[in-house]
């Protein structure tokens, strides 16, 4: 008998250090300090999400040695595209960035003449209509072709009255599901440029706002005191250029800004009238505090320089001041940080210039290493997006499990406290709500778990309640006439 007391005792211990085991190798494998922020916004230790497996440049592949890439997408088949800027072409890889499906660097016209690109910026692929759009810079142009190189448009330098006597300058480019263009343009600031689906420039779209505030107290202060010469050298109030986008499969747009200084939209999720859904969300994109550089006595703060939008809806928001990736689910409640400045793999430049993903991997190509590097889920990360899925899919009681799961692995994470709170909530678990929802600090789930406690206390308890305030009323009343009486005689 005690040596099958000790037997199983010994398969427990070994399943429960498996499982330990398990959650650490995420640690194991890091090159970087894996990292998350609690309620109160202090950084806390965490699980990766994610590691990078590899980094691949031009020559690993077989080709030449890409030259400062600035985009990158993947298509619906998993063909992950690359905008090498430096070489003046698009190269074409598999998802696993192994081998080299093709390079597109010439194109050719209806009468047969050819043309090439010159510093291309931008690159996206719409699988539906099988188009390339190229944001070809130093072109001017955004290049529309099929896969087989033939040019179906051009968009060149807008002529309307509302576009600026500027240059025409394409960074970036996107498309929708109703054929309309987006671009991203150099030293524009009043949003993207919109063309309908055969390049007839429309307007500006998804603008951002202007951050400060000329009219507060503080600002008249300062004028009060600057002198005309100083007022007239001082930058007038304009918003901040969008950086990059991307359109998630609902057509939402997603823009982010790369600013030292600017704290309103940063990161934008547009509707089709340009309105920011995000608008009233409190949320800080990055990192919350500023990053200290000993080596360098610097303070970094997050200047976000692309954006991607998974299939399953989370974000994906590159740091170009340290190299970090920030992952949210659709809701902007933190899930992920991975990357960092440094020479290994998983750590970047100080020119990290965009990311992508494609089902459980991501991609963010380096303009200085002038390499793609390549991050996979891990298990811990598979449990947190399934946990979050039902979650945010209303399915709380069927996310209660996985949330363990994820607790088990890593009791610092604050999401999966409140998952489990609202998922207990829902079972009409009370106390336990209340117990989780003090876990994650989260009052407004607290008072609901209280509510509902506090209900179902008073209906269970009501016959007793009642014969208690009858008993006490009568006691009180039996004591006063006695008080009374006394008083009389």
């Amino acid at each position: 008998m005690k040596k099958c007391f000790r037997f199983f005792s010994l398969l427990i211990i070994m399943a429960v250090l498996f499982s330990f085991t398990t959650c650490l190798t995420a640690f194991a494998h890091s090159p970087y300090d894996v990292y998350n922020y609690d309620s109160h916004g202090f950084a806390v230790p965490s699980q990766a999400g994610y590691i990078a497996e590899k980094s691949v440049s031009g020559n690993t592949l077989g080709i030449s040695d890409f030259n400062s890439p600035s985009d990158i997408f993947a298509a619906d088949n998993g063909t992950i595209y690359i905008a090498d800027t430096g070489n003046n072409r698009i190269v074409a890889l598999n998802s696993e960035l192994d081998s080299v499906i093709n390079v597109y660097d010439t194109f050719y016209y209806e009468n047969g003449s050819k043309t090439v690109l010159s510093k291309p910026t931008g690159i996206y692929i719409s699988s539906e209509k099988n188009l390339i759009y190229i944001a070809d810079s130093e072109n001017s142009r955004i290049l529309v072709s099929d896969f087989k190189c033939n040019v179906i448009k051009e968009i060149t330098k807008p002529d309307s009255a509302i576009y600026p006597q500027s240059s025409f300058h394409p960074l970036k480019v996107i498309s929708d599901n109703a054929g309309n263009i987006y671009a991203v343009l150099g030293n524009i600031t009043s949003g993207a440029a919109m063309f309908d689906a055969d390049g007839k420039f429309i307007g500006f779209y998804g603008a951002n706002r202007v951050d400060s505030q000329p009219n507060s107290i503080d600002n008249f202060v300062k004028k009060l005191f600057t002198t005309a010469k100083k007022k007239a050298r001082q930058e007038r109030n304009i918003p901040s250029a969008i950086t990059n986008f991307d359109i998630d499969e609902k057509g939402f747009i997603f823009t982010c800004t790369q600013s030292a200084t600017q704290s309103c939209d940063i990161i934008k999720k547009l509707n089709s009238a340009g309105k920011n859904i995000f608008a009233d969300k409190d949320v800080i994109f990055g990192d919350i505090t500023p990053v200290y550089d000993s080596t360098e006595n610097i303070y970094y703060h997050t200047m976000i320089n692309d954006i991607d939008v998974s299939s399953d809806g989370c974000i994906n928001c590159l740091d170009l001041t340290t190299g970090r990736i920030f992952r949210y689910d659709e809701e902007c409640n933190l899930l992920f940080i991975m990357g960092t400045k440094a020479e290994q793999v998983g750590g970047f430049s100080n020119q990290v210039t965009a990311i992508e993903s494609y089902e459980d991997m991501l991609y963010v190509t380096d303009g200085l290493k002038n390499t793609v590097t390549f991050f996979r889920e891990t298990p811990f990360g598979k449990t947190v997006h399934k946990a979050i899925s039902l979650y945010n899919d209303g399915f709380y009681e069927e996310a209660l499990e996985p949330w363990y799961e994820v607790l088990r692995c890593d009791g610092n994470y604050r999401i999966a406290y409140l998952g489990v709170s609202v998922a207990l909530l829902k079972k009409n678990d009370y106390k336990g709500a209340m117990e989780y929802a003090k876990l994650a600090e989260s009052s407004y789930y607290y008072n609901k778990a209280f509510e509902g406690w506090r209900n179902e206390f008073l209906k269970e308890n009501f016959t007793i309640i009642i014969a208690v305030i009858v008993i006490t009323i009568s006691i009180i009343s039996f004591i006063i006439k006695r008080k009374k009486h006394k008083e009389r005689s």
